[in-house]
């Protein structure tokens, strides 16, 4: 990705939409048939609710969970993640 330094062409950065990641996070983990516990075990936390904060938008994952997430699910970072989008940028 080009950042420009010219005020006059200033770039937008990105914004994750939590509320989309969350669905996504529900919909790629009931695709590679994991159970919330399944989850909560794979990241060896000793409640779900990390896990349901994730998939309610409530929170996101850490960069480090998104990456395990990747890999436990099969899918890339970036098929993941859910960008709000913007009009006109």
């Amino acid at each position: 990705m080009c950042w420009k330094t010219d005020e006059r062409e200033r770039q937008v950065l990105p914004v994750i939409d939590p509320a989309a990641t969350g669905r996504n996070i529900v919909r790629l983990r009931r695709r590679a048939g994991l159970s919330v516990r399944d989850m909560q075990e794979l990241f060896g936390f000793t409640t779900p609710q990390a896990i349901y904060k994730w998939q309610n938008g409530e929170a996101l994952p850490t960069l480090e969970h998104i990456a395990a997430l990747s890999r436990a699910l099969g899918v890339t970072i970036e098929e993941i993640i859910v960008f709000e989008s913007r009009e006109g940028a």
